[in-house]
């Protein structure tokens, strides 16, 4: 079965719908540090649900295409910038969080905390890498870098692997919840993988039976 295209008015009541929902998590910290019901470590409670719901929104973004090539529905599509920005914006907490509640902006102790730790580093690398892809999010962006656009965007991939590397390597033994996104990772991109190889095998017939 498939969905028709929602018409625009259905549409803005979808992105209003999950705007609402993607704030959710942020209102839940809110709400617990009001209550102080931040758990006995709450600087370690706001980095990791922070990172873990950047974590969430990016398999998001990555789910919209294979969810169309599987589905052949096209329209959630249209949902993938507003996902993609609250990554960043989840992802901005998690760093803005550690660096200041963490650390207190202590830049030389951070440092050597990047340096000293892999799982610090490949978080970092991440976020700094996504930086771009937020401020190039426009469609204004869009038409101005023209093809180059699809190609910065498709850092997404690494950012994702480095995400869950961050991730796996943070939690050290109990691995479970790292692997559970690992999983979904590797689903997601096999699903492209096995659709860019059909494209390929397909071109080359097309070519072959041209010649």
């Amino acid at each position: 079965m498939r969905f028709s295209q929602p018409d625009k008015s259905r549409l803005r009541w979808i992105r209003l719908v999950l705007f609402i929902l993607a704030l959710i998590p942020l209102a839940r910290l809110v709400w617990l540090a009001a209550t102080e019901s931040l758990s006995a470590n709450p600087i370690e409670f706001i980095e990791r649900s922070t990172g873990t719901w950047a974590l969430v929104m990016l398999l998001i973004v990555l789910s919209l295409t294979p969810l169309r090539l599987l589905t052949g529905v096209a329209w959630p599509i249209q949902l993938r910038r507003m996902a993609g920005l609250f990554m960043f914006f989840y992802a901005c907490l998690h760093f803005t969080s550690y660096i200041w509640l963490d650390h207190w902006f202590d830049w030389r102790e951070i440092s050597k905390h990047i340096i000293k730790h892999p799982y610090v580093l490949v978080g970092f690398l991440a976020f700094m890498l996504s930086i771009p892809l937020a401020l190039t999010s426009s469609n204004a962006m869009m038409r101005k870098l023209g093809r180059r656009w699809k190609h910065l965007h498709a850092m997404v991939y690494p950012i994702a692997i480095l995400a869950v590397l961050h991730f796996w390597w943070l939690v050290k033994k109990d691995i479970r919840e790292p692997l559970a996104y690992a999983v979904v990772l590797l689903l997601l991109l096999g699903i492209r993988l096995i659709h860019w190889q059909k494209n390929l095998q397909r071109a080359k017939h097309t070519g072959n039976a041209g010649s």
